[in-house]
């Protein structure tokens, strides 16, 4: 039977987890000295670096140069998906296994700081490189550094071009009254004006609540303010465009499949810098004809959703200084650049801005030049609880009849009592 994670919290206990995630926390760790020499077997877990190619520049590129830096280092790599990454952290964290270097997302080193699960790193590796400042903020908790950012993966409208034109639209929409008009114009013969549904749900309607100029969180975390106004309107925004044809909550279309931009069954979607780099591979010729744009989508505000991949440090790793070596390596710009590329993500140093890569997939480009309207998930150490309640309570509202108002007030309640429980 396939696992998933509340049926592992459910086998481990609640309170076996919480016990794991405790023990963690107090007195000095191993890996507060990470001084001394970089040797030992390692293990990195990861959700990125899929499929043949990504193993063959993790494992060959990246950990080959690692190798002849750190000769006395054995890096072991366990490979898993981001759908199944929180439970293969909950499981160890239970089994007191936790891999020494770990991959996870902008979010998520809260939750994990906040039990000390994860080792604090020097300030100095802030400024190693040339990040861009709000690139960094998702690798703090408490104003302390906790990881360093791999790749990022920011969420943009992409368009097609062509049937811009042949509608007669002259310029992107610069709000969501222009979004809704202009999906409506472009909706015709069983083609959608709009699919902001094949991203995630929960990132999709926090990009518009960010868009709307709402926020998840207070900044210190403890008091839910998505149920204000503008998490309402931007779920009943998705139940308008739903009422007037220009979007359908059923034809969305799966991660690696021809996007419904691509196949032309819609004239914009909700996307993510990848979608240059997969067209390219299978559409090319929309490339060629620049037949695709992209732009940021705006409200009260512009508003970039940026998600992504960090590096941090087990707390109790028994080879800290090894396992410290390898993420300060893993966020090298050559290591950045080359996990971007395979990719398709967005890299966060201002060293790889003016890089062939970056000026020739224009989404990125686009990301890079807005990370100033970008703005992340999480803020709070009750998240990993959180994020997996979002889908599951706005969805009725998209798919049934129940209202925003009422899906958000529900969503409202839980995250309180998540964050209640820290």
């Amino acid at each position: 039977m396939e696992l998933n994670r509340r049926s592992v919290l459910a086998a481990i206990g609640a309170g076996t987890a919480a016990a794991a995630l405790a023990g963690c926390g107090g007195g000095s760790t191993a890996a507060d000295s990470a001084d001394g020499p970089a040797e030992g077997e390692i293990t990195l877990l990861t959700p990125i670096y899929e499929g043949a190619n990504g193993k063959t520049l993790l494992e060959q590129e990246i950990l080959g140069g690692f190798r002849k830096k750190y000769p006395d280092v054995k890096v072991n790599v366990d490979y898993t998906t981001y759908q199944l990454l929180n439970e293969k952290i909950t499981t160890a964290l239970a089994g007191g296994l936790l891999p020494d270097v770990l991959m996870m997302g902008v979010g998520w080193i809260p939750p994990f700081a906040a039990k000390k699960a994860i080792a604090e790193l020097p300030e100095s590796l802030a400024t190693a490189h040339d990040y861009e400042k709000r690139v960094l903020e998702p690798s703090r908790y408490d104003g302390k550094l906790y990881a360093l950012p791999v790749i990022l993966d920011t969420r943009i409208v992409v368009y097609r071009k062509d049937h811009f034109a042949e509608a007669g639209i002259k310029k992107t929409p610069a709000n969501w009254a222009e979004l809704r008009a202009v999906a409506k114009q472009l909706t015709k013969d069983g083609r959608l004006g709009f699919d902001p549904f094949s991203i995630e749900l929960r990132q999709c309607w926090e990009t518009f609540l960010f868009a709307n100029g709402g926020r998840l969180f207070s900044e210190d975390g403890k008091k839910v303010l998505f149920t204000e106004a503008g998490g309402v309107e931007a779920l009943q925004f998705f139940k308008d465009l739903i009422k007037d044809g220009s979007v359908d909550y059923a034809k969305k279309t799966d991660p690696g499949a021809p996007s419904n931009v691509q196949t032309g069954k819609a004239s914009m979607m909700m996307s993510t810098s990848a979608l240059w780099v997969q067209a390219k591979e299978q559409n090319p010729e929309l490339i060629e004809g620049d037949k695709l744009g992209a732009f940021v989508l705006a409200n009260r505000r512009p508003a970039m959703l940026q998600g992504g991949t960090l590096v941090t440090q087990s707390a109790r790793s028994k080879h800290p200084a090894a396992a410290r070596a390898l993420v300060e390596y893993l966020a090298t710009p050559d290591s950045i650049l080359g996990a971007a590329k395979q990719r398709g993500s967005v890299p966060g140093l201002r060293d790889l801005n003016e890089s062939g890569y970056v000026k020739e997939n224009q989404f990125v480009d686009l990301s890079l030049r807005n990370l100033e309207h970008a703005v992340s998930e999480g803020g709070t150490a009750a998240w990993m609880e959180i994020r997996e309640k979002i889908k599951p309570t706005l969805e009725p509202a998209i798919v049934g009849g129940q209202s925003a108002k009422d899906a958000i007030a529900e969503l409202g309640r839980l995250a309180e009592a998540a964050i209640g429980r820290m």
